[in-house]
């Protein structure tokens, strides 16, 4: 499961597989800001019905 630092330095591509897999997904649910993670993924989780932890694993 990558962490906070590896997902800040890839976050376009990781941006784009979510975006991939989940249609669904905006730009704007995807807007990361530094201090601000738990808000993003409070976004997608609510957006694609699965825990954080679901949707890191996709990202593995």
């Amino acid at each position: 499961m990558p962490n906070s630092t590896e997902i800040k330095g890839n976050w376009n591509e990781l941006k784009g597989k979510l975006k991939q897999k989940f249609a669904d997904l905006t730009d704007d649910d995807l807007l990361y800001e530094e201090g601000k993670e738990d808000e993003m993924w409070g976004r997608v989780q609510k957006k694609v019905g699965k825990t954080e932890k679901e949707i890191r694993s996709l990202l593995d």
